[in-house]
């Protein structure tokens, strides 16, 4: 067990880099009152982020291979607590955005960082468990940080939402010098320049067009010129990463079978995951008028939940493999989907709470282990690689899962309030006209309008139940040969 002190170390950055992807969306009205822009310009703090993470991120093996994992970690962790502080002291809108970008410059390298380590440090017999124990930041961060960013901002300074990163930053530092193990450098040859260039800038425009297409307008010459150049400066990426003899990310990893298919998995969980996070809060908000404290205390044992089942499923993994834990993590997410797809106004509030419940355990089982599957497979001189390969995959699906069913729900949307429009008769409009100050008008904004809000996010969730049961087929292809067994370590600490 001596894996678990260096665990915490890992921890406490993975953890807080995951949670201000979440936490600063609570916080966007009382940015706006105190920066004075509106709502169409604070987007830029949170969109800001986002893209320099990604574009961080495939440079993440290359640096870890060549100035060693421990250095990366602590230098990715100083800069990003270094952008927390600076975040904290924003004066205006570009000074936020400017320190936004220094944060996501060391968080984007802390998540990929930490998973390499982790599969070094650890016996491949007990792999699961510690995956169970790092997959805590990756799961609990984003369900808890609307409930922890309504506290500081409802009740304290939403300044704090950042400010609050500087004492666990220098713990974290602090931890990491005194647990963590020196990984011996590698040779990871001659920087893939053009690999990186490829790489960020095409994840840069996707990620972008992924953010701002409904705002923009998704057929808008912008979004379409973004898309474009994306898959020309990604499909130029491959072709380069295919033909370099020292690829930045060596695409030759998905070669295993089983890495393929647990990123499959991975794809399709973390979109349920996104969409439990954004889309639940936004119902709760939007029609039942719940406020942002209320909202995440709702919230709040789900989080518990999944992170009470993290442990539990590595675990399982280290003992069955992935097969079981994962497929029955896809039933209950497919059932909690399918259940969300009968919400109202009028549903009382322990049933969603309960329903949120079997979310979080049927995450909690099936995550982690299917993305230890399919970085079990890969050989150790490729985990580095693999491990950003891997977030790359995870940071896109967040961002594309929330982008298609975002549009999805304007569309069902529209179509649902003109339906109901249409169904409206005279007499009731004449008896809402007698009672309402804006008379029709307030009659479509108000009642059709939630009506429809509600009948959209139904198929929201029905969509969402059948893209969960889709993820039946590969979690069925798993086997159980990528579990963790008895043998020695994935990659020895020193070697």
């Amino acid at each position: 067990m001596g894996w678990l002190g260096p665990m915490l170390a890992v921890l406490i950055g993975a953890f807080m880099a995951i949670l201000d992807t979440s936490i600063v969306n609570v916080a966007t009205p009382a940015m706006m009152n105190a920066l004075g822009v509106d709502m169409a310009r604070i987007e830029w703090v949170a969109t800001a982020y986002m893209l320099a993470l990604g574009m961080v991120v495939p440079a993440s093996g290359w640096l870890g291979d060549r100035v060693g994992y421990k250095r990366l970690y602590t230098l990715s962790l100083a800069v990003f607590t270094a952008g927390s502080l600076l975040c904290g002291l924003a004066w205006n809108l570009p000074s936020m955005i400017a320190a936004r970008v220094v944060q996501a410059l060391g968080g984007g390298l802390i998540m990929p960082t930490t998973m390499a380590m982790v599969y070094r440090m650890v016996p491949r017999d007990r792999i699961g468990s510690a995956m169970g124990v790092w997959g805590l930041a990756l799961l609990l961060a984003p369900a808890i940080g609307p409930t922890l960013g309504g506290y500081l901002v409802e009740y304290q300074n939403w300044r704090l939402i950042f400010t609050i990163n500087l004492p666990i930053g220098v713990g974290g530092l602090a931890l990491a010098s005194l647990l963590l193990p020196e990984f011996k450098d590698r040779r990871p040859g001659r920087f893939d320049a053009w690999g990186f260039v490829t790489a960020a800038g095409g994840l840069f425009a996707l990620l972008l067009a992924l953010s701002e297409g409904a705002s923009w307008g998704w057929r808008s010459e912008p979004i379409v010129l973004l898309f474009y150049a994306s898959a020309v400066l990604l499909g130029l990426f491959i072709y380069v990463e295919l033909t370099q003899p020292e690829p930045l990310l060596d695409l030759r990893v998905f070669r295993h079978a089983l890495f393929t298919v647990g990123n499959v998995l991975v794809v399709i969980i973390t979109v349920g995951l996104f969409a439990g996070v954004f889309f639940v809060p936004l119902f709760l908000q939007t029609a039942r008028g719940m406020g942002a404290m209320e909202t995440g205390l709702l919230m709040l044992p789900s989080a518990l939940m999944t992170g009470l089942m993290m442990p539990i499923a590595g675990r399982l993994f280290d003992r069955l493999g992935p097969r079981v834990p994962v497929t029955a993590g896809i039933v209950l997410l497919a059932w909690s989907s399918y259940l969300f797809h009968g919400m109202t106004p009028a549903t009382p509030e322990e049933l969603i709470r309960s329903w949120l419940v079997i979310r979080g355990l049927g995450m909690g089982l099936a995550m982690m282990p299917a993305t230890t599957a399919a970085m079990a497979v890969i050989p150790a001189h490729l985990v580095s690689r693999a491990s950003a390969v891997h977030n790359i995959i995870q940071r896109v699906a967040g961002s594309f899962g929330i982008a298609v069913l975002g549009s999805l729900l304007q569309q069902r949307t529209a179509f649902h309030g003109a339906r109901l429009a249409e169904a409206v008769t005279a007499d009731r409009v004449g008896v809402l006209w007698q009672g309402a100050p804006g008379g029709v008008t307030a009659l479509l904004a108000g009642e059709v309008g939630e009506q429809s809000l509600v009948a959209a996010m139904d198929d929201l969730f029905l969509v969402l139940a059948i893209l969960s049961i889709a993820g039946l087929v590969p979690a069925l292809l798993l086997s159980r040969a990528a579990g963790g067994g008895r043998g020695g370590p994935l990659v020895a600490m020193g070697d």
